[in-house]
């Protein structure tokens, strides 16, 4: 059965057009995909992620346990607030997920993960957390905004109460904070946290306050956003999708994560053991960044061509903000490297075109980054 988050009369409202994603009945644009694309890129928008899964995570042994599940060390996470991106891997080296864990106290850490993975990531979590006597609770009565783009913390700071607005502007990147919402007097979870490549907040909100939230997040000129633009905007920031650009058959060094992965002394990670091998050796297969300069869309699944054998792309879309076909390609091994004419092609219905390696993101903070327009 098709599930709901507690904003999607809103999103009908607002004139959306909706899509089964994952299981979720989400909007993919409220009117123009590429207009909520610039929106984000220019001013601000607002994405309802209420799909994503919070999971709190409790316990004396807690940092102990995530030094175990996690690819990444939580042992940086030393200031309350902080977060850390990371994959969990299962024992052949694969990403079960990727998520981002919050350190709020040593017996109180927050994870968010993805939507499609819920019930896999929370038996897997759980199976794991017994032997460290942690509790992992879902939380389940809360809906999730994130706001993006160049203006996005300051129209959210405008929300929040007088005394809080300072505290949470000096927000550094990837910290988390509570702060009050002034009209309604609810406590807000707020993280420096996202997935456009753009700066902003991810905002944690009590079920009962969501579409409130929301509306005057509008009010305050916060244009909403769908998965179309969020699809773009991620591409071209350079940030993976999960069960598209990465599986549980992808090890992080596969999927261009290797720089999550920490192989610190004495700290055994489930899947570590797989890493080693293959930082030491290297991975079977790499993935690389690639811009079509020829008219085309590059997609999902397409064949793609390199003196090392065949690969294929992964996310495959349209950049609004360069106006050419971009890509992620999981491709063999080999001598490939930005800015070398590799001779790699797509075979596009049976047409072989001509692409470039390039490094990603493709695009920061609105700014396309060198190299990546011939």
């Amino acid at each position: 059965m098709t599930q709901k988050t507690i904003l999607n009369d809103t999103h009908r409202r607002q004139g959306a057009k909706m899509v089964d994603f994952g299981g979720w009945d989400m909007p993919i644009h409220y009117g123009s995909q590429i207009d909520e694309h610039h929106q984000v890129r220019r001013d601000a928008g607002m994405f309802d992620v209420s799909h994503m899964t919070v999971v709190d995570l409790r316990g004396a042994r807690t940092r102990d346990f995530l030094r175990h599940l996690l690819a990444n060390s939580v042992d940086k996470l030393k200031k309350p607030g902080k977060a850390l991106y990371t994959c969990m891997l299962n024992p052949q080296g694969g990403v079960i997920d990727d998520l981002i864990v919050y350190f709020l106290s040593e017996e109180y850490f927050r994870l968010v993960v993805n939507a499609a993975t819920r019930e896999k990531d929370l038996a897997w979590i759980r199976g794991q957390a017994t032997a460290f006597d942690v509790e992992a609770v879902e939380r389940d009565e809360y809906a999730m905004v994130a706001v993006q783009g160049p203006n996005a913390r300051d129209k959210v700071l405008g929300l929040l109460r007088e005394e809080d607005r300072a505290r949470i502007g000096k927000l550094a990147r990837f910290s988390a904070a509570s702060a009050e919402w002034a009209a309604d007097g609810v406590e807000l979870f707020i993280a420096r946290t996202g997935y456009t490549g753009e700066d902003g907040f991810e905002v944690i909100v009590p079920l009962a306050h969501a579409v409130a939230f929301w509306e005057a997040l509008a009010a305050a000129g916060v244009l909403p956003a769908g998965l179309g633009a969020r699809d773009t905007l991620r591409l071209e920031a350079g940030m993976n999708l999960y069960g598209q650009d990465m599986d549980d058959e992808v090890s992080p060094y596969e999927a261009a994560l290797g720089w999550t992965v920490v192989l610190d002394e004495g700290r055994d990670f489930i899947g570590r053991g797989v890493l080693e091998r293959q930082k030491a050796e290297g991975a079977p297969r790499q993935m690389v960044g690639l811009v079509m300069d020829d008219k085309g869309v590059l997609r999902h699944g397409q064949k793609v061509l390199t003196p090392h054998g065949e690969g294929e792309i992964l996310s495959g879309t349209f950049s609004p903000t360069l106006g050419k076909a971009i890509a992620f390609a999981r491709v063999p091994a080999g001598d490939i490297a930005p800015g070398v004419d590799g001779g790699v092609r797509v075979d596009i219905r049976g047409r072989e075109v001509p692409v470039r390696v390039v490094g990603f993101p493709f695009v920061r903070e609105g700014q396309v980054q060198e190299g990546v327009l011939a």
